[in-house]
């Protein structure tokens, strides 16, 4: 009779645990823990068609289903061009997964052959932000060499559709790296 009350006394603990859990993966492995403390105690007060369920269903299939949604969730996708066209820089990426890794993000980069398709794909929200290596000229400083030449200078940018993620990769990536931009549909 103890050790019943022992291990029902662990579904609130771990239930507990689960909610204040704020990486994902983590949160899935309590979610496992917790459905195998629920099957147990089904199949220790005799209702072993309900424990049979809970540790199918309850467990094994809800935790595959939340870590198929997890994984597809938690990228930041980057719409950069090609390579041959452009290239994000090592110590962009860098600087951009290791903030990234704070919040259980990964990077995820989405190639583009042109400009053109870039921006389109901010614009259509088929990624999260794009990188462009410079400030994009107009014809008039096309024209003009020292405006090529003070354009060349910028750092790149990193055009950011969303807020929240605009403000936590703000204290992430230095302004020497890339300038962060709030992209405006």
């Amino acid at each position: 009779m103890a050790e019943l009350i022992i291990i029902t006394a662990l579904l609130p603990l771990t239930a507990l645990m689960l909610v204040t859990q704020t990486n994902p993966y983590h949160a899935l492995v309590i979610r496992g823990i917790l459905g195998a403390i629920a099957a147990l105690v089904y199949a220790l007060f005799g209702a072993a068609d309900v424990a049979l369920t809970e540790a199918l269903v309850g467990t094994m299939l809800s935790i595959t289903l939340y870590a198929v949604a997890v994984r597809s969730s938690m990228s930041f996708r980057l719409g950069v061009l090609e390579p041959g066209d452009e290239v994000l820089p090592e110590a962009i990426a860098t600087a951009l997964r290791q903030g990234l890794q704070r919040h259980h993000l990964r990077l995820e980069r989405v190639g583009y052959g042109s400009e053109e398709a870039l921006e389109g794909a901010i614009a259509r929200q088929e990624v999260h932000a794009i990188f462009q290596s410079s400030a994009p000229a107009t014809v008039a400083d096309a024209q003009d060499r020292s405006a090529q030449t003070s354009a060349a200078s910028h750092p790149p940018q990193l055009h950011i559709r969303l807020p929240r993620l605009h403000s936590l990769l703000q204290g992430e990536l230095s302004p020497e790296l890339a300038h962060l931009k709030l992209y405006e549909s």
